[in-house]
């Protein structure tokens, strides 16, 4: 992914710009810097990287804190850079959906390796949440349907199968999804009940 763009957060400028000098060489465009949480916070919101790579460490909000409070708004992938190898650290880097730990002083060849295993496990959680929306729209689907049936079945005095068959008859002859008609049927016997 060259086209990468990418939110650098660190307070050392050495550092900083040396992480960007390796961005850069990898191919990906750097299109912000902070060097406090708070503009890491402002930047990711304002700039929408497609990945964030942050020093724990930061000056004003540490930069988990920053994390946390990007990941209630947006889902990015996040790197973390530190100083050192802190157990506490990682763990609560883990708690956080980071998806790698970074140790200083940054290789590009260890760089582009965090990078790429990131991405690929960002695009696996995408692939996850999508395919659980999905699951729980069709759930929701389904339970809508089974009550519209129960009061097909209820008021037209139908069996089962024959409230389905009426429910998708309803449907193909208003050219509406089956759910949507189910939702109407739902809709129009609250009215009725209440009336």
């Amino acid at each position: 992914m060259k086209d990468l763009k990418v939110l650098v957060a660190e307070d050392e400028y050495l550092i900083l710009m040396g992480l960007k000098s390796n961005l850069e060489n990898l191919g990906y465009k750097v299109v912000g810097e902070a060097t406090n949480g708070e503009e890491l916070i402002k930047l990711a919101l304002e700039k929408k990287p497609d990945m964030i790579i942050a020093d724990i460490n930061l000056p004003v909000m540490d930069g988990l804190e920053a994390l946390r409070r990007i990941s209630e708004k947006v889902f990015i992938p996040t790197l973390i850079v530190s100083g050192y190898d802190d157990e506490e650290l990682i763990d609560k880097a883990k708690n956080l959906g980071v998806l790698g730990y970074l140790i200083k002083p940054i290789d590009e060849s260890d760089l582009k390796a965090e990078i790429e295993i990131a991405l690929s496990r960002f695009e696996d959680i995408k692939n996850l949440k999508n395919e659980l929306e999905v699951t729980k729209e069709t759930l929701e689907s389904r339970k809508l349907i089974e009550k519209a049936k129960g009061i097909v079945m209820e008021r037209l005095r139908l069996n089962e199968e024959e409230s389905m068959k009426f429910l998708q008859k309803k449907s193909r002859n208003s050219n509406k999804k089956l759910v949507d008609v189910a939702q109407e049927i739902i809709e129009a016997d609250k009215a009725f009940r209440i009336d």
